[in-house]
C-alpha cells in the first residue's frame, strides 16, 4: 500500500529533476556538456591567465577579459595574480630550488599528483606575489569577490550544475574542479618537463607534449613557449597545431584580442663575403631557430656516417643526445657519447664545432667586434673542415639576416 504522498506530482517531478535537471539531458549529452564546459575552462587559462596576463603576448578585450576571470572563478577559485606570479617565477627559476613545480627538482610523480597542492602553497608566499604579480587585476570585483570570496564561485557552479544536470551534474563538477589541476598543474607542469619532444635546446628541461595542441589549448606545445615565451603562438613546425591560437585568430577577426608577438622566422639573403656585425646579431637573436637547424645537419650526418654500422648502445646514445648540450646530457650516456665520437672523427668535429658555436652568446666577456672575429674564425674553420654539412651551415649563417 503506497501513500499519497509517493503518489503525488511533486515525487514524481522531483525525481525527474534528480534524474536529468532542467535539461532533461542524456547521459552522452551531458558528457559532451561537460567537456565544452571543461574546455571553455582551459581556454580561459591559456589565452587569458597564460597568454595574455603572465607574459603579455596577448592584448583582449576588457569584456573578454572579464569573462574569462568571471569563468575561472566559477571553475577553479584561481585568482589573476595568484596564477600569473607563479607562473612567473616558474619561468624566472626554471629547474631550480625555488621553481615552483618542476619535476626535475620535486620528482615527477609529487607534481603530477600534488600539482594543485604545490599552486597552493606558492600562493600563499607573500614575496611570490609581490615580485611576480605586478601588472594584473587590483579592481572592486577583485578585491571584494574574485579574491576574497573563492570559494564562492566554485560553490555557485555545483548549484548550477545539479540544477542543470541533477544528480550527474556532481560528476559534471567534479571533473570540473579536477581538469584543471590534472592537465595544466600536472601534465603540463610535470610531463611537459619530463618527457616529450624538443624542438629547441632552451635552457630548461620543457619539452612538447604533442604536436597537436588539442586538449590543453595549445599548451602541449610547452618547449615552443619556453623558447619564445613572449610568442602568442606556439606551434612552430608545419605539423604543430595550437588550438588556442586558432581562437586568438578568431577572437582578432572580431577585433576583440591582438597578438603583440609571433615566434620569430630566420630571413636569408645573398652569403655575405664574410660573416659581419649583422651576421652575428641574427645568430644571437635567432640563436634557438639557428642551432635546430645544425641539429638537422648533426642527424643527417650521423645517418650517413652510421648508415652500415651495427648499432649498439653507443650509437643508440649519440643519436639521442648528440645534438644536445652538454648540461642536458645524464651522466649515463656521457661516456657512451664518447665512445660514439672517438669511433667517428666526423661527428666528433660536429659536436666540437657546436660547443664552439654556442660560446658565442654565452661568452659575455667579449667585445662585439671580438665575438665577429670569432664568428668569422669559426666559419673559416666549417668551411675548411672538408664535412659538406659544417661547409653548407656556414654558407647559410652568413645568408642570415635580420
Amino acid at each position: 500500500m503506497t501513500t499519497p504522498f509517493l503518489d503525488s506530482p511533486t515525487l514524481a517531478a522531483l525525481t525527474d529533476w534528480l534524474a536529468g535537471g532542467l535539461l532533461q539531458l542524456a547521459w552522452w549529452q551531458v558528457l559532451l556538456v561537460g567537456l565544452v564546459l571543461t574546455h571553455i575552462t582551459i581556454v580561459s587559462v591559456t589565452l587569458y591567465l597564460h597568454r595574455h596576463s603572465a607574459h603579455r603576448a596577448l592584448e583582449l578585450h576588457p569584456a573578454v577579459q572579464h569573462f574569462f576571470r568571471f569563468w575561472l572563478w566559477m571553475t577553479t577559485g584561481m585568482t589573476t595574480k595568484a596564477w600569473t606570479a607563479i607562473h612567473r617565477k616558474h619561468h624566472a627559476k626554471c629547474e631550480q630550488a625555488e621553481d615552483p613545480h618542476s619535476p626535475q627538482v620535486r620528482g615527477l610523480r609529487t607534481v603530477m599528483w600534488q600539482g594543485a597542492e604545490l599552486y597552493r602553497a606558492e600562493a600563499k608566499n607573500p614575496d611570490t606575489l609581490a615580485r611576480y604579480g605586478h601588472g594584473t587585476p587590483d579592481d572592486w570585483l577583485e578585491r571584494h569577490l574574485y579574491d576574497r570570496h573563492s570559494v564562492l564561485g566554485v560553490s555557485l557552479m555545483l548549484i548550477l550544475d545539479v540544477l542543470l544536470f541533477g544528480a550527474l551534474g556532481l560528476a559534471v563538477w567534479a571533473v570540473q574542479m579536477a581538469w584543471i589541476p590534472f592537465w595544466a598543474a600536472g601534465v603540463i607542469n610535470g610531463v611537459g618537463h619530463y618527457w616529450g619532444y624538443r624542438n629547441f635546446e632552451a635552457q630548461d628541461a620543457s619539452t612538447n607534449v604533442s604536436p597537436w595542441g588539442l586538449i590543453i589549448g595549445g599548451e602541449e606545445l610547452h618547449n615552443n613557449h619556453h623558447t619564445y615565451p613572449t610568442s602568442a603562438k606556439f606551434s612552430v613546425k608545419p605539423y604543430e597545431f595550437d588550438i588556442g591560437w586558432a581562437y586568438i585568430r578568431a577572437l582578432s577577426a572580431l577585433g576583440l584580442a591582438r597578438a603583440k608577438k609571433t615566434p620569430p622566422r630566420l630571413a636569408y639573403g645573398e652569403v655575405r663575403p664574410v660573416a659581419d656585425h649583422q651576421t652575428l646579431e641574427a645568430l644571437i637573436a635567432h640563436r634557438y631557430e639557428v642551432m635546430a637547424g645544425y641539429a638537422r645537419q648533426m642527424r643527417a650526418v650521423f645517418q650517413q656516417q652510421t648508415a652500415h654500422a651495427d648499432g649498439g648502445q653507443p650509437l643508440r646514445a649519440a643519436r639521442r643526445w648528440l645534438h644536445r648540450d652538454a648540461d642536458k646530457v645524464p651522466a649515463a650516456a656521457v661516456p657512451q657519447l664518447a665512445e660514439a665520437r672517438a669511433a667517428y672523427p666526423v661527428l666528433d668535429k660536429m659536436v666540437t664545432m657546436r660547443e664552439e658555436l654556442r660560446q658565442l652568446w654565452l661568452n659575455t666577456g667579449r667585445t662585439r667586434e671580438q665575438l665577429v672575429a670569432d664568428l668569422q674564425a669559426w666559419c673559416r674553420r666549417a668551411e675548411d673542415s672538408g664535412i659538406a654539412a659544417l661547409r653548407e651551415f656556414s654558407l647559410s649563417l652568413r645568408a642570415v639576416k635580420i
